[in-house]
């Protein structure tokens, strides 16, 4: 099973009871399979804002290669793949 990064894309609605706003956001995380990396993303910020899962359009999910992670700690993760368990 080998670890993935993924970049999910998309429009979350911030303040859906006063004044509601759309407002987009670009996630990279770390996942198995992409289905994973979308509801790894649901609940991160639905944690994060409040959210429930309706509030969240999720617009594309991509594969990231370890060149062109934008997050450091994720691309530091993505560079010690391939390292065995003692």
């Amino acid at each position: 099973m080998e670890v993935k990064t993924y970049r999910v894309k998309g429009r979350m609605l911030l303040s859906h009871d006063k004044f509601p706003e759309w407002r987009s956001f670009n996630i990279e995380v770390r996942a198995v399979k992409e289905e994973d990396a979308v509801s790894r993303v649901y609940s991160e910020l639905g944690s994060r804002h409040k959210l429930k899962r309706y509030h969240i359009k999720i617009e594309s999910v991509e594969e990231v290669p370890p060149e062109s992670i934008r997050t450091p700690q994720l691309a530091q993760l993505a560079s010690l793949e391939g390292w065995d368990k003692p």
